[in-house]
């Protein structure tokens, strides 16, 4: 007796233990579904007896695809009937036997929340009208009609590939025979050959994108006028429907953060110009700021210009749709690694460029001489600085070069200190020569050069008394800076004709001669 009540005991313990631990059957995790032409029909959910969802759907599908091939069946010999404990979806024979096809038990019923006969019913007009469905795509009628949309759409598709072929190519030939380039305000972005290739490469960009997607778009279309191929005519309509879907959606969900894009640029580009605006009108003297030069005006216009913009990039970063992305990361951690191996150089020069605007060394179109290159400056940027020679040279020195070296500015004299840029030349007279006869040539020599000012008259400065001669430098102040060479070259030819004239030798830079006689070496006419 305590033996009997034990194995009761363990008996109970283990089936409470079975309904503990095997989960509920659900429709989502053993439902399968019967089709027919890949078209689905009814779904079963739990499968009476041993068998599983899965194969029982697979050989209703198999007979349902055999009965409804066959044309002598009757869609309405399908009835329900009990069949204790099932309700069953049976095919009534023609001598009124029945063979049951189906069965419907108390937990498909229980599932789905009907009565197992309703749910037989339901299943039993399903199957009905899938069998009628397929008969009638099948019709020859409909393979007719299916032939002669898909001959049309295949005209229709031929005929607008020829009309964009023709638009193609009337659209290039207008691209050939522009002549112009792009031009904003006064500044040349591209060259005529330059905007030609954007343009090509725009319009073949276009014009195939637009061919695949006609194309791609014709294919669920003639698979959809014949029933062997709708399910595959579905299956890429549904395709496209979820990527247009995904882009609305995507589009849909940046739409506040796009928003907030747009308010910050375009307060952004609102910021710049005012900027610009201020630093322009400082720089041409509207607006005057003690201890600010106009000479800084755009310089720090530019420099506001690009930390408004950078602040506004940062602000809209966390805006911009997937920048939490890995691969967005990723990318920017890249373009951050490139830019800290390469802004060593590209700093120093940087700092050193704003160093050179704002110690007030040089202007654009000043003549200087910086680290023996003598010409006028034609462009001061943040990186270089270039210089064009008096041979039309242009020569690009870095800032950090130019900020570590000597720099001799001709023009500064004239535009700061309103004064005359002084001229010099010195040349070696020998002492049987009265120095004020020297002197004399040389205010002579300066009276004849056109580009030397009067006023401040020129003078002679006597050097140094050398062992063979004396060292004479004539002083002479310039009308125009930019002619300082051709100048030099005048007063130079000046002052040979005045000492030639004279019969006075010139003994430069250093020049020894033994009088025994020879004859002088003063040029005769």
């Amino acid at each position: 007796m305590r033996r009997s009540v034990a194995r009761s005991l363990v008996g109970l313990v283990a089936a409470l233990l079975l309904v503990l631990l095997v989960p509920p059957v659900t429709a989502s995790s053993t439902s399968a579904w019967v089709e027919l032409e890949g078209q689905r029909v009814l779904e079963i959910q739990v499968a009476a007896g041993a068998q599983t969802p899965r194969e029982l759907a697979t050989r209703l599908s198999r007979g349902l695809r055999q009965i409804a091939g066959d044309s002598s069946f009757n869609p309405d010999q399908l009835v329900v009937e009990e069949r204790p404990p099932y309700w069953m979806v049976s095919v009534r024979q023609s001598d009124g036997s029945t063979f049951p096809r189906l069965a419907v038990d108390s937990r498909a019923a229980a599932l789905t929340g009907l009565s197992q006969q309703a749910l037989a019913e339901l299943y039993r007009d399903k199957l009905r009208a899938a069998i009628r469905q397929y008969r009638e795509r099948h019709q020859p009628e409909v393979w007719l009609r299916g032939a002669a949309l898909a001959l049309l759409l295949l005209i229709l598709y031929v005929l607008w590939i020829r009309w964009q072929r023709q638009l193609h190519g009337r659209l290039y030939r207008r691209i050939q025979s522009r002549n112009k380039g792009w031009q904003l305000g006064s500044s040349q972005l591209l060259d005529v050959d330059q905007l030609r290739f954007g343009l090509h490469l725009g319009l073949e960009v276009v014009h195939w994108t637009l061919l695949l997607l006609v194309s791609y778009l014709l294919v669920p279309l003639l698979l959809s006028q014949f029933p062997p191929t709708q399910i595959l005519a579905a299956g890429l309509r549904s395709q496209m429907r979820s990527i247009v879907v995904a882009i609305g959606m995507a589009l849909f969900n940046a739409l506040p953060s796009l928003s907030v894009m747009a308010l910050i640029l375009g307060i952004t580009a609102l910021a710049v110009r005012v900027s610009n605006a201020w630093f322009g009108a400082m720089a041409l003297g509207r607006i005057r700021v003690p201890g600010f030069y106009p000479e800084w005006g755009r310089p720090t216009g530019r420099i506001c210009t690009v930390l408004i913009i950078m602040i506004g990039l940062v602000i809209c970063y966390p805006y911009i749709p997937g920048s939490n992305s890995k691969a967005f990361q990723g990318a920017g951690l890249f373009v951050g690694l490139l830019a800290a191996l390469g802004s060593s150089a590209v700093a120093t020069n940087v700092i050193s460029g704003v160093m050179l605007i704002y110690t007030r060394g040089f202007n654009d179109g000043d003549r200087v001489e910086i680290n023996g290159v003598l010409g006028v400056v034609q462009e001061r940027s943040l990186l270089v600085t270039r210089i064009r020679t008096p041979r039309n040279e242009l020569v690009s020195l870095p800032n950090a070069t130019v900020i570590s070296s000597p720099i001799v500015n001709y023009s500064f004299p004239g535009r700061e200190l309103h004064q005359s840029l002084a001229l010099a030349t010195t040349v070696t007279i020998g002492y049987d020569v009265p120095w004020r006869q020297v002197h004399g040539l040389l205010l002579a020599a300066a009276g004849e050069v056109k580009t030397i000012s009067a006023e401040p008259a020129p003078f002679v400065l006597q050097l140094a008394l050398n062992d063979f001669h004396i060292s004479y430098e004539l002083n002479a102040s310039l009308r125009d800076v930019s002619t300082y060479r051709q100048s030099l070259s005048d007063l130079l030819g000046a002052i040979q004709d005045q000492f030639a004239a004279a019969d006075v030798e010139i003994l430069s830079p250093a020049y020894h001669a033994m009088r025994n006689g020879n004859a002088s070496t003063v040029p005769r006419q």
